[in-house]
């Protein structure tokens, strides 16, 4: 079975999306930063260090330092899938974040969305 191609793709690519999605909603791309570093353990300037690499969403989130224990309470459909229910790892991984992010544009406070409240 092939892979999906969002595995080849450039995070780096895909960054400025969610990036003008929040901003669309008045958020702002160092909140978008924060969920990134939140959810994968990479700090600020190693997330930067990594779209300028243009690594792909594979690397990405296999190399990243520490995926955070919490994300596994993030619930819910992204692009029409429950998270919880994904069960190839990547895909969850990148559904995650898509989720974090939707939940950004909705409005919600950061420590929830951080997991945090």
């Amino acid at each position: 079975m092939a892979k999906h191609r969002i595995y080849t793709t450039s995070f780096a690519s895909v960054y400025p999306l969610y990036v003008a999605k929040a901003g669309k909603k008045g958020r702002t791309k160092a909140e978008v930063d924060r969920i990134i570093c939140w959810l994968t353990g990479y700090d600020d300037r190693e997330l930067h260090a990594r779209l300028a690499q243009q690594n792909d969403f594979e690397t990405f989130f296999a190399e990243a330092p520490a995926l955070n224990p919490a994300r596994r309470s993030i619930k819910g459909v992204v692009c029409g899938v429950r998270v919880e229910d994904i069960e190839e790892p990547t895909m969850r991984e990148i559904r995650y974040l898509d989720k974090l992010i939707d939940e950004l544009a909705r409005g919600r406070p950061m420590d929830s969305i951080l997991r945090e409240g």
